[in-house]
């Protein structure tokens, strides 16, 4: 692990992702006690308040710390970013591996049942199960889940074929072990590096998707200070008050950037060839 850990902090791309996690993280755990203010704590005199010594980051509409909200609202973005793409990445993976395993006309249907909801785009998907499902942060994270699945399959898959044909996989069909063993137990442990790179790429895509549902009003519901509901509350102001849409979106793009470094860092740590 600290080998792995030298390795992506030898670029600086990968140092400053790793720096940009440290912190991200630190916020989603103390967040809350960070905020010098309570996230819904209005104060009418201070409505729109431009950034200074008692609002660093300003003041929104209702006289509530943009800092404060911030802080508190990475829980409810960052986390639900994780937990989408950590379930939509376990999916995929398995019906990648499975049918890697399966093969034949098996793997034939799943192959293009997966193919025909990849041409879907994945906001499109995420809104479409939403809706069906219902608003709400929890619905978010389902149909963001099911909309990074099937990319995942055929990633998992791709790798899953020449691990098939391996002498520790035969050896369990020779042992007589079934299907659903040989893919949990012996594939599946098999393909995770794959797995993991390509997870931690996607994160930064479920933050965009988790605040674009939000921003929408698909996603987590008011008075939640989500990053994705703090740019829709402060799109109609943002020629008065700038500072109210800047915050939150410069939060979203940081998030996505942090993730998308670490990502390509862990990619290239894990590729032999990156030592020429």
């Amino acid at each position: 692990m600290t080998e792995l850990l030298g390795r992506m902090i030898r670029k600086p791309q990968g140092a400053i992702g790793i720096v940009l996690l440290v912190v991200l993280g630190a916020i989603c755990l103390l967040g809350p006690w960070l905020a010098p203010y309570g996230p819904e704590k209005m104060d009418f005199l201070g409505r729109f308040r431009a950034p200074g010594w008692q609002n660093l980051f300003g003041a929104d509409q209702f006289g509530r710390d943009v800092l404060s909200r911030l802080l508190s609202g990475a829980r409810a973005t960052v986390p639900m970013a994780l937990a989408a793409t950590l379930a939509g990445s376990a999916m995929g993976a398995v019906i990648g591996v499975a049918s890697a395993y399966l093969g034949g006309k098996t793997d034939e249907l799943i192959m293009r049942t997966n193919d025909a909801v990849m041409a879907i785009p994945g906001l499109l998907m995420a809104l479409l199960l939403v809706s069906t499902l219902g608003n709400g942060a929890g619905n978010a994270v389902v149909a963001i889940a099911i909309a990074f699945a099937p990319g995942m399959a055929r990633v998992t898959r791709s790798v899953a074929l020449a691990v098939r044909n391996q002498d520790f996989v035969k050896a369990a069909v020779a042992r007589g072990e079934g299907a659903a063993q040989i893919i949990l137990r012996e594939m599946l442990p098999n393909v995770m590096g794959p797995i993991v790179i390509e997870a931690t790429i996607r994160v930064s895509f479920a933050v965009m998707l988790f605040a674009t549902l939000s921003f929408l009003g698909l996603g987590a519901q008011p008075p939640a200070s989500e990053w994705g509901l703090m740019v829709a509350d402060a799109r109609q102001y943002m020629h008065r008050a700038p500072w109210i849409l800047i915050a939150p979106s410069a939060a979203i793009a940081l998030s996505a950037i942090a993730f998308n470094l670490v990502g390509d860092a862990l990619r290239d740590a894990l590729n032999p060839r990156d030592d020429r």
